[in-house]
């Protein structure tokens, strides 16, 4: 029987390489969420509420496959490590099946949304290899919880510039090409690269990262999501997290509406993105800071109730304020860094902690778990806007077509983006508030 010791400092290369897996992650995270059902309701000409469902259902998919791609890495045993030929495999079909989702046909619409549907779908699967497996890499390659802080703050700041990167570029690319289906085209194989680039250097740059938690690992994996879900800090993070995922989820997909419907400006969408990822890059450091002064739970509410206060103040914005929008939204995505980065911070935290409690190796599960609620709360949203959009008698359209929306649509678009998203937030605060995690003596493993 022997203990499991404190391991050497992480590498700067290992910080960096583990977070050049964000850029990837944050590609595929956030251009489906901000450019897909556009896509699909205003170039392919799919009603809002068949939209909404296309860009939900292939994620919904990822509830069962997540967990069940994270037992199996627990289970994986290779001179690689047990997460990294998984990540391997996800970085390597990803790209190419990124850009098969805008690839098919442009008519009839029911043809293209099953087009779209089936092929996001595969990618969904691609994506959820490499992203289980990498969310679990943390908890195993050091056992110093500050450390892990400041591999978050790295990760998160390669989250931001790949946000950014796919976010802004996105549209650009989109725009450059001419729009419709030719544009959406180039700024898939735009997003591919982002992808190879993000995944395969991650996978690259943690070949020299140790795996601590050499431990038993649980063998059913229903046993195990179940043990996991028994944990009280990883249920109350989980639930909390998800529910601001829904309300980004929503942000994020009204980004275009908003932009075009109430500012009448669809420039303007570049913009609103780039303020609510770009602070990422100036805040970190600061959220790092506050975490270590008035813990993680503190800073994760503070920065919580900084997006619910800027994201309601948007829903008064005139019609024609984009300066204002944009400043706003500024607010908006200082909060946004930190429910990023606290989050990613914490579940580290649990894992580690059962893991010392339990000497059973349950990493994939708590992250595969994880991301599938997440992945879900984020396709619940764009869902969600679809939803109300058709409600509220939405027009879709095809290319370039103008359409007049009803008063009622606009007036949808703008509560989507801005009340519905506060809301969701300002609900996970209490749920945040319970959040406490008790510190467990390291215990001897065989």
């Amino acid at each position: 029987m022997t203990a499991v010791s404190p391991g050497a400092r992480l590498t700067r290369g290992t910080h960096l390489g583990y977070a050049t897996g964000s850029i990837g992650t944050a590609a595929f995270g956030t251009v489906p969420g901000l450019l897909l059902l556009y896509y699909l309701t205003d170039v392919l000409g799919v009603a809002a509420g068949i939209a909404g469902l296309v860009v939900f259902a292939p994620k919904a998919w990822d509830v069962l496959l997540n967990p069940w791609i994270g037992n199996r890495s627990d289970r994986t045993e290779s001179r690689w490590g047990p997460r990294r030929p998984w990540m391997l495999a996800g970085g390597v079909t990803l790209p190419p099946l990124f850009v098969l989702v805008f690839a098919g046909p442009g008519a009839p619409p029911g043809v293209a949304a099953a087009w779209v549907a089936v092929t996001f779908l595969l990618a969904a699967t691609a994506y959820g290899c490499f992203q289980v497996p990498y969310v679990a890499q943390p908890a195993e390659i050091t056992d110093d919880p500050d450390e892990r802080s400041a591999l978050m703050s790295w990760r998160v700041a390669a989250l931001a510039v790949g946000i950014l990167l796919a976010g802004a570029g996105a549209p650009a690319v989109v725009d450059a090409f001419g729009g419709g289906r030719a544009g959406h085209l180039a700024m898939a194989v735009f997003v591919a690269a982002l992808l190879a680039l993000g995944m395969l250097g991650a996978v690259v740059g943690t070949r020299h990262a140790p795996t601590l938690t050499r431990v038993r690992s649980e063998g059913r994996l229903g046993d195990t999501v179940r043990l996991a879900w028994r944990s009280r800090p990883f249920r109350v993070l989980l639930t909390g997290f998800v529910v601001q995922a829904l309300g980004i989820g929503v942000m994020l997909a009204g980004v275009p509406y908003f932009s075009e419907q109430v500012l009448g400006d669809p420039a303007a969408g570049t913009l609103l993105f780039a303020a609510l990822v770009g602070p990422a890059l100036l805040v970190m450091p600061l959220w790092l800071r506050v975490g270590r002064r008035v813990g993680k739970r503190a800073g994760l509410l503070t920065s919580s109730g900084l997006f619910t206060g800027a994201a309601g103040a948007l829903a008064v914005v005139p019609t024609g304020g984009t300066g204002i929008a944009v400043a706003l939204v500024v607010l908006v995505g200082a909060g946004y860094a930190g429910m990023q980065m606290f989050p990613l911070a914490m579940l580290p935290d649990v894992i580690a902690a059962d893991e010392a409690a339990s000497g059973a190796r349950r990493a994939g599960v708590f992250t595969g778990v994880w991301t599938a609620a997440e992945t879900l709360g984020l396709a619940v949203g764009p869902g969600l806007l679809g939803g109300l959009l058709a409600v509220a008698g939405y027009v879709s359209s095809t290319g370039g077509e103008v359409v007049a929306q009803p008063s009622g649509a606009v007036l949808a678009v703008r509560i989507g983006f801005t009340l519905v998203p506060a809301l969701l937030v300002l609900v996970s605060l209490p749920v945040l508030a319970r959040y406490r995690l008790d510190a467990v003596p390291t215990q001897e493993v065989p």
